[in-house]
């Protein structure tokens, strides 16, 4: 079976870096001098690992299929899911309530509706969790974009605009805390140096648990 690269990142990293996102793609992370040959290689030494972590990435995604926008099914938000409620007679097309409540007309535009939804709470959540850490850190940017992305959490461009995934906002607060911080760092400091992560530490201490989440719950953050 020939295993596919998504993509090589290459830095001044010293060993070759394999990883399985939780979408199943094969990201390799290699020093500028290596060349393709040898990352082929150490692909093929690691064959067997790379197999079993996309049979078990496979397995996880069989077992959670994609929204069906039926009554009583789970959807997330900030980490905690909630039933979907079908109503007959609703003013609106869709509510939020300690329960998502959608009208049973707007239900052909189910994932539409719910999609506009997650976006606007995910640009003020993270509006605010951005302003808050920048202020007190004193970080400058320019502006928060929400994007589309489904394997990219946040990114952080030149001119310092800060792109999050809408899908964050499914995440716990704490997840959400620490890919704002991650983007923020990455205002001073580009790479994922030890300095970079090192500046992250000193914000969040405990980012590791969250990013740890994040790898192993990503493919929860779905609709």
């Amino acid at each position: 079976m020939e295993i596919k690269i998504e993509k090589i990142i290459r830095s001044k990293r010293k060993t070759i870096g394999l990883q399985i996102t939780e979408n199943g793609a094969m990201i390799v992370r290699a020093p500028f001098q290596v060349s393709e040959e040898v990352i082929l290689k150490v692909i093929e030494k690691h064959r067997g690992w790379i197999e079993k972590k996309k049979q078990e990435i496979e397995k996880r995604v069989k077992s959670f299929p994609e929204k069906k926008f039926t009554a009583d099914e789970d959807f997330l938000y900030l980490g905690r899911s909630y039933k979907l409620k079908i109503v007959d007679e609703q003013k609106e097309p869709f509510i939020f309530n300690d329960a998502f409540f959608l009208s049973k007309d707007a239900l052909p535009f189910a994932r539409e509706i719910f999609i506009k939804w997650y976006k606007k709470e995910a640009y003020k959540k993270i509006y605010e969790r951005t302003s808050e850490f920048a202020q007190k850190y004193g970080f400058r940017y320019n502006k928060i974009n929400i994007t589309n992305a489904e394997r990219r959490w946040g990114s952080c461009s030149p001119n310092g605009n800060l792109n999050f995934s809408w899908r964050l906002i499914m995440a716990p607060l704490p997840v959400i805390d620490y890919v704002v911080v991650h983007e923020l760092a990455h205002l001073c400091i580009k790479n994922h140096s030890k300095s970079f992560w090192a500046k992250v530490k000193s914000i969040m201490p405990d980012y590791e648990k969250h990013e740890k989440w994040l790898k192993e719950n990503g493919y929860l953050l779905k609709l």
